[in-house]
C-alpha cells in the first residue's frame, strides 16, 4: 500500500485545469484522494460509463455520464482574493 501524499489541495478549492482535454477550464474540487494523488473536479473530465440495472438499489441500466479523477499535478490552485491562478502555497 502506498503512503498518502501530503496534498495542498482541499475539497472546495477552486482550481484551473492546466493540461488535457479540459485545459483552461475552472471548477471546484469535490473529492481528494491523497493515496493516489488525484482529485475530482466538478464538471471536468467527464466520462461515459455503462452500468447494469440493479432492482434492489433501484438503478436503471444504461450509459451514465460522470466525473473522473484527474492527477493533482494537472491542476493549479486559484487564489480566492485575486481570482488568478497561483503557484504559491496557500495556507
Amino acid at each position: 500500500m502506498e503512503k498518502p501524499v501530503k496534498m495542498k489541495l482541499k475539497k472546495g478549492d477552486e482550481v484551473l485545469i492546466i493540461t488535457g482535454k479540459d485545459r483552461g477550464k475552472r471548477g471546484q474540487i469535490t473529492k481528494v484522494s491523497p493515496t493516489t494523488n488525484r482529485v475530482v473536479v466538478a464538471g471536468i473530465n467527464m466520462i461515459k460509463k455503462a452500468t447494469k440495472p440493479n432492482a434492489q438499489a433501484g438503478i436503471e441500466g444504461g450509459i451514465v455520464t460522470k466525473e473522473a479523477s484527474i492527477h493533482a499535478s494537472n491542476v493549479m490552485l486559484v487564489d480566492t482574493a485575486s481570482q488568478k491562478p497561483t503557484r504559491k502555497r496557500l495556507t
